[in-house]
This record gives structure tokens, C-alpha cells and sequence, in this order.
């Protein structure tokens, strides 16, 4: 097997444990709603973080055997894998606005990081170090506490999902200044020069798991899934073009076509986002009208008139309050005359 071979098969199956750690996540989350970032006594939630951990390895694994313009697009195949290995596995069907949006975004994505040009290896100094560190957690938590105070389910786990993505991106993006600066010094550094980009990495990848985690709660898989998608790598490569200098292909035509993918890429976010948000509208509407019908027996007597009809037989006059909850002591006065009168008739 050649060497591009080998890296579009890693691609691929990256791809699909990708897709199968943001089920579970689905799952997870709902399940357990009242642990929404961090279910660490469940079972299925260490799961979904080896599977996304064995993503990250297998995509690294095909960047070092292909290139980087073939590899990163490919991953954008997670959100098209992930929707029919829901409904194969755990019977969640996707409808056709969910299938448009998340083709949409996968191409989108794809044409933009394949227009995207790489440069010389470069790494950040300490101070770039620092301020992408402090601006990226900034923007994290900003996007948190806007979240918390949004009501509606399906916008505030857009916006959980796009910080879990900037940090996704951020995180990618220190851990090539680490690979770069070991790569440089020959593994002589050692750890403890690497000790506090070490430490960012392993914080965002922790707040972008937290976070992805939450935003599956309420919002159905395709919707967040799509914007950690579509956000890990945009924030990545708006930061590599930055500062590391690289570019878009083909000058100022790829730039415009670089555009052009990333507003059809925006627009199928937007068609999941609304077809989640016309989702949640009609189970409102519908789950009003279901006590309606489940309280219709109850709250329609009519059959408890009917033997008021029959009760109107004035013969059979201990019938007549039989329908009546409060008539039914007097129905049972009858019943204790006849007992009186039956000792008589024995004589």
C-alpha cells in the first residue's frame, strides 16, 4: 500500500470514530440530563473520549503519511458518516433539511481547507504563545456565559459547540508549535521546555470535550456535530494564515473561491440550526394537543349520560342514580331492603 493510500484510509477511519464518539455523546447526553458537561460516572461517555482520542491519533498518523491538503478535507467526512451510522445504530433517523445541511457544510468545508496552502513549519514565540492562549480561553468563556444565557436549546448548544470548536482549532494549533519545536531541537528540549504548552493543550482539549458534550443536550447530533466540524478547522487555518504565514491557492481567484466555500459551508449550518429550531417548534404545538385527546375520555361523560337515558326508565328506579357518583350510596339503599324483606318471604 502506497504512502497517500495508507493516509486516505487513516483519514477515512478517523473520520468514523470521529462520527461514532459524537453518537454516544448524543446518547449520553440524552440520558443524562442533569450531567451535561462532564457525565464521568457513565460508562458510554469514557467511551465517546476514546473514540474521539483514537480520531486524533488516527488523523495525525494520515498528515504524516499524506499531505495536508488531501487529509483535512477528508475529515470533514465526519458529519456525512456520522448521520447514517445513527440511524443504523441507534435509530435515529436524519430528515432531508438535515442531510442538505450537514452535504452543504461537509463540501463547503472541504473545498475551503483544500484551497488552503501550507507554508515552511513555523512556531509561535512566547509571547504569540501566550496571547492566543489568553484571547482563545477569553473568547471560550465568552461564548459560555452567552450560551447559559440563552433559552432556546438549539441556539445555546450552537454556541456550546462552536466554543468546543475554537478550542478543538486552538489546541490543534499548539500542538504543531510543540511538534515543530521538538522536531527543530531533536527531542533535546524535553518536556519541561514544552511544560506550558503542554498544559494549554490538554485544557482546551478538556473544555472543547466538556463543552461538545453539552451541546448534544437538546439539540439533536447533526447540528452541534456540524458546528465543532466546521469551527475546529476554520479557527485553525484562520490562525495558521495569521501567524504562520499561510495562504490561499490560485491568489486572489482562490481567496474568492475560499469565500465562496466557507458561505456554503456557513449556509448549511444555518439549515441544520433551522431545522433543529423547526423541530423543537412543532413538538411544542404537537405536545399540547396530545392531553387533549389522552383527557378526552375522562373529561367527556357522554357515556355517563347514556345511562341516564336508560336511568329515565322510571321502573328501575335505583339505575337512575347509578350514573350519578353521588346518587350511588342511595342505589345501595335498595339492595339493603330487599335483604329485610327476605326473611319474611321464608316464613
Amino acid at each position: 500500500m502506497s504512502a497517500l493510500a495508507l493516509s486516505v484510509l487513516l483519514a477515512l477511519v478517523s473520520a468514523v470514530a470521529y462520527a461514532a464518539g459524537a453518537i454516544v455523546q448524543e446518547r449520553v447526553a440524552a440520558t443524562t440530563p442533569s450531567r451535561p458537561y462532564a457525565p464521568l460516572r457513565h460508562a458510554a461517555w469514557w467511551a465517546a473520549v476514546a473514540l474521539n482520542g483514537l480520531g486524533a491519533l488516527l488523523h495525525v498518523g494520515a498528515l504524516a503519511y499524506g499531505p495536508l491538503s488531501l487529509v483535512q478535507p477528508l475529515g470533514a467526512l465526519t458529519i456525512v458518516f456520522a448521520l447514517p451510522m445513527a440511524a443504523v445504530f441507534v435509530r435515529r433517523r436524519a430528515g432531508a433539511a438535515a442531510w442538505r445541511g450537514a452535504i452543504m457544510a461537509s463540501a463547503g468545508l472541504a473545498g475551503l481547507l483544500s484551497l488552503t496552502g501550507t507554508a515552511d513549519a513555523q512556531s509561535l514565540g512566547g509571547g504569540e504563545r501566550l496571547a492566543v492562549a489568553l484571547v482563545t480561553f477569553g473568547a471560550v468563556a465568552a461564548l459560555f456565559l452567552v450560551a447559559q444565557r440563552v433559552h432556546r436549546a438549539v441556539v445555546r448548544s450552537i454556541l456550546l459547540a462552536t466554543a468546543a470548536g475554537v478550542a478543538f482549532g486552538i489546541a490543534s494549533v499548539f500542538t504543531k508549535t510543540v511538534a515543530v519545536d521538538w522536531t527543530a531541537a531533536g527531542g533535546l528540549d524535553g518536556p519541561n521546555a514544552q511544560l506550558p504548552s503542554l498544559l494549554t493543550i490538554a485544557g482546551l482539549a478538556a473544555a472543547g470535550m466538556m463543552l461538545s458534550q453539552a451541546a448534544y443536550r437538546g439539540a439533536g447530533l447533526a447540528a452541534p456535530l456540524a458546528t465543532v466540524t466546521v469551527a475546529n478547522p476554520v479557527v485553525a487555518a484562520a490562525v495558521g494564515i495569521m501567524l504562520f504565514g499561510e495562504h490561499f491557492r490560485y491568489g486572489a481567484t482562490g481567496t474568492a473561491l475560499a469565500l465562496g466555500c466557507g458561505v456554503v459551508a456557513a449556509g448549511g449550518l444555518i439549515l441544520l440550526t433551522t431545522e433543529r429550531l423547526g423541530a423543537h417548534a412543532e413538538r411544542p404545538a404537537g405536545l399540547p394537543g396530545v392531553p387533549p385527546q389522552a383527557s378526552a375520555p375522562p373529561m367527556s361523560p357522554q357515556p355517563a349520560p347514556q345511562p341516564a337515558p336508560a336511568a329515565g326508565a322510571t321502573r328501575t328506579a335505583p339505575a337512575a342514580p347509578q350514573p350519578r357518583p353521588r346518587t350511588r350510596r342511595p342505589a345501595a339503599r335498595p339492595h339493603t331492603r330487599t335483604q329485610t324483606v327476605t326473611p319474611p318471604a321464608l316464613r
